[in-house]
């Protein structure tokens, strides 16, 4: 019954594979939507598959019998806007479980959460495409239809259909994408600090951390309260994606603010998916870019905050070394990219300071200044601008 008062019918027929319910369902996949079934007039209940006018209804004679397929309405090559070949009735809700099926298999073999999800995500969008995971052909013609696509989601997309054949045996030769390195958009440090100072106290906290640290998103996510050392100014941080485990410095400003928030977990930010703490930080990106006439600002991403840490800290010392064990990276190539990004800024653009106590002395590194000289018994320390 639905809230109009109309009767439908809710019984699936067993050919055709179409459970019948309200026709504008937005979950039906697009091929189903026109579903050629009639209402016979004298009964609401009691619907018409227009592949033989045969009652598809809950009467048990014809729902045993059922009716004959609609493989003479749906043709085979018939195709969606995508250019793929349309997925059969039958064999949708059997790649629906083979998904399901899939997911499982990856956490069974170890793949992380996020890797599951991307990947399951990725073959729901191409059977909503039109493609049919048991033919090899109709996806890799689905994945190359897709014009709005990158070439990197093309690449992810055929990883993880690749795997799905793994799981149920199959094989296929499949297309190369090659995604196009980029080098990433390096804000500047005034535009961090006014996008911080513009958020809630959570994100500003978090957007901290990553602006600090140079975390992942991830790692910062899955902090614990047992995991910072507020006395030592310090955070060990749990590795992800197969980084390295490592112990961060902080600052006394960020300690102050993580030991301002509510301690009604164990997780420092809380332990709830961070997708929807994402789409929070995105409207609040939005109003500060829109208040501060900044569309720069819309570009900041939380990775963002790992790149400029990495740039500014390889700027800083050229230790490409000591950026890679900062970052937990395994491999240095992926901290080469780094070195590609010092040259935003003039080797001569520098503030210099001049220490003659100790306190001095100790408050200047602490603000990340260098030690250069002494000159009749001044210190003198410099940091670029």
């Amino acid at each position: 019954m639905l809230a109009d008062n109309t009767k439908v019918q809710r019984w699936l027929c067993r050919n055709c594979g179409y459970r019948f319910t309200d026709p504008n369902h937005k979950r039906l996949p697009t091929q189903w939507k026109n579903h050629p079934f009639s209402l016979n007039p004298e009964n609401s209940l009691d619907y018409k598959c227009q592949g033989n006018n045969e009652p598809c209804g809950r009467d048990s004679t014809a729902l045993g019998r059922a009716v004959q397929t609609l493989a003479t309405v749906e043709k085979e090559n018939e195709k969606q806007a995508a250019g793929a070949t349309a997925l059969s009735f039958n064999h949708y809700p059997e790649a629906i479980a083979k998904v399901v099926e899939y997911s499982l298999w990856l956490l069974k073999n170890g793949y992380s959460k996020a890797t599951i999800e991307g990947r399951v995500k990725l073959l729901k969008r191409l059977l909503k495409l039109g493609a049919d995971l048991f033919d090899p052909d109709s996806v890799k013609q689905t994945i190359s239809k897709q014009e709005f696509w990158s070439d990197g989601r093309k690449e992810l997309a055929v990883e993880a259909y690749s795997s799905f054949l793994l799981m149920i045996g199959g094989k296929w030769d499949p297309p190369k994408y090659r995604r196009t390195q980029k080098l990433p958009f390096i804000p500047t440090e005034e535009e961090l600090d006014q996008l911080i100072a513009s958020c809630g106290k959570k994100t500003a906290t978090f957007l901290q951390l990553l602006k600090e640290t140079g975390m992942r998103a991830g790692e910062a996510w899955n902090l614990k309260w047992t995991d910072l050392d507020l006395i030592n100014l310090n955070v060990r941080v749990t590795p992800e994606k197969g980084s390295n485990p490592r112990i961060l410095r902080i600052s006394h400003k960020l300690a102050a603010m993580l030991n301002s928030l509510p301690k009604k977990s164990q997780l420092i930010f809380g332990g709830y998916p961070i997708r929807g703490f994402a789409r929070q930080y995105a409207r609040q990106r939005r109003r500060a870019a829109e208040k501060l006439g900044n569309p720069r600002l819309l570009q900041i991403t939380f990775h963002t905050f790992r790149h400029w840490k990495a740039t500014m800290e390889y700027y800083k010392t050229k230790d490409i070394l000591y950026v890679m064990r900062l970052l937990g990276h395994k491999n240095i190539k992926n901290t080469l990219i780094y070195t590609q990004l010092v040259d935003f800024k003039r080797e001569d653009d520098y503030i210099c300071k001049v220490a003659t106590t100790n306190e001095e002395i100790a408050q200047l590194i602490e603000a990340g200044f260098e030690y250069v000289c002494e000159h009749n018994g001044a210190k003198f320390f410099r940091k670029p601008k």
